[in-house]
């Protein structure tokens, strides 16, 4: 078994460098790397191309790297909760590239699976398939959508071994599902690290040869991105 843990988010991070493109997991602020972002907050590691559903908020997640100036590119489904996200994309300082979700999703899972491009029929007819080749299939336009390349891909799992194998939890299991295994190296952070043999072999989502890198994560915030909350009168109505 190789032993795949490091000490803590800045050992993780290390070969990070300016100009690298980057996959994060995570779904609005559900399940994001938050020990991971603030490392390379910390590093001032700049020139990024991010790959993430979203880029958080203004003052957490991917938001405190676009505060520093630290990403160049995004790679998007949507610009979601985040102000200082769009107001960079509105006056041209960050580059966005907005993808369909679906697509977002499965663009993923083909870098992880090893399958360099598929065809889908999401984005015909608007500016996504501006450039691209088009196919039918079943008398159905598709655009030919290519795998990311990524250098980097980290994660966030509940928990994992030694080895690297992981567990999702609930809706946390999102985009870091697929984007386990697509970049080159993949780095995972984990609520709970244990020995080999503590985790069920029938509950792992991600077995541990698409690891690279894996350590405990601490103090994580877990924000809610939108809390929606009614008044014990109107629960009892």
């Amino acid at each position: 078994m190789i032993d795949k843990r490091v000490k803590n988010a800045k050992e993780a991070i290390e070969g990070i460098k300016d100009g690298m493109t980057l996959m994060l997991g995570g779904f609005g602020l559900c399940g994001i790397p938050e020990n991971s972002i603030n490392a390379l907050v910390d590093s001032n590691v700049k020139y990024l191309t991010c790959i993430s559903n979203n880029a958080g908020v203004d003052d957490f997640g991917l938001g405190l790297l676009l505060q520093k100036r630290q990403i160049k590119k995004m790679i998007s489904s949507y610009v979601g909760e985040n102000a200082e996200f769009e107001r960079q994309m509105l006056s041209g300082e960050l580059e966005v590239e907005l993808t369909p979700q679906g697509t977002l999703a499965e663009k993923c899972r083909a870098a992880q699976a090893g399958i360099p491009a598929f065809y889908t029929p999401a984005g015909f007819g608007t500016e996504v398939a501006e450039g691209k080749e088009v196919k039918e299939f079943d008398g159905k336009p598709h655009i030919l959508e290519h795998a990311f390349k990524a250098e980097f891909s980290i994660v966030k799992a509940w928990k994992g071994d030694h080895a690297g194998n992981l567990i999702f939890k609930g809706s946390a299991r999102n985009f870091n599902h697929p984007m386990a295994g697509a970049g080159k190296i993949t780095i995972a952070e984990v609520e709970e690290l244990v020995a080999p043999g503590e985790l069920d072999p029938n509950q792992i989502h991600i077995p541990g040869i698409m690891i690279q890198r894996i350590f405990q994560g601490e103090k994580f915030e877990k924000r809610i991105e939108q809390r929606t909350v009614r008044s014990k009168d109107q629960i009892e109505k």
